[in-house]
């Protein structure tokens, strides 16, 4: 892991009252290495290149721990498998119904979006879109 990117991880596990060990800070670098929305079995796949002995519930274990510090957003839990996103700001997502890619889609691409109240007791923390479709890879497929 690059110099700059080890202080950021230092930094972010401090602000947000974690140790900052080094499974975590090797699947935090996984996460966010390259862009993307991975699910754990893909960061699982590449930090065992690192650290052979880790263990699946491990790295599902950390990105929860992450998730819940906010450090990363789980991104459309209700598309199957859990998947994480390191972009922390506003956002929303094109997701492939076919290959369940998610890409990130800025808000200037939608109209503004606009909640006009939760239903009585809900409270809202945050919402995004998710664009359902087929990516371009999938559609020269069919």
């Amino acid at each position: 892991m690059p110099k700059e990117h080890a202080l950021d991880f230092e930094r972010l596990c401090r602000e947000h009252s974690l140790a900052a060990t080094h499974q975590r800070r090797i699947i935090f670098h996984a996460v966010t290495a390259s862009p993307g929305h991975y699910s754990p079995e893909q960061i699982y796949a590449t930090v065992r290149a690192q650290i052979p002995s880790i263990s699946l519930a491990t790295v599902y274990k950390n990105l929860k721990t992450f998730i819940e510090a906010g450090i990363l957003r789980e991104v459309s839990p209700h598309h199957g498998t859990l998947r994480v996103d390191p972009n922390l700001e506003p956002h929303h997502h094109l997701v492939c119904r076919i290959c369940k890619s998610i890409t990130d889609i800025g808000a200037k691409f939608l109209d503004p979006v606009r909640v006009r109240r939760a239903p009585p007791g809900f409270n809202i923390e945050q919402f995004s879109v998710d664009i359902l479709g087929v990516c371009s890879k999938c559609a020269r497929k069919h």
